[in-house]
């Protein structure tokens, strides 16, 4: 069984799937969501907004350049 904090980063990454990068600005990482800031990953009882994710993204972080960059980021400051 995968851990939740590898269930949350599949997620991301699969939410993030149809996204053009590089991706420069926070809200355009918000607006590559399906369904924007309320696109919502959940595992068990951890559930984790695409705008609460945003909450725990630096400046410094942007450019992107994968959604696995994203998810490795917020996966780790989200403490998972």
């Amino acid at each position: 069984m995968s851990s939740v904090k590898e269930q949350i980063h599949a997620q991301i990454t699969g939410a993030l799937s149809g996204a053009v990068f590089p991706i420069d600005t926070p809200d355009k990482l918000i607006a590559a969501f399906p369904a924007g800031a309320d696109t919502t990953c959940q595992v068990g009882d951890v559930k984790m907004t695409a705008g609460e994710a945003g909450t725990l993204l630096k400046g410094s972080d942007f450019p992107f350049t994968s959604a696995k960059q994203v998810a490795d980021i917020i996966v780790e400051r989200a403490g998972l």
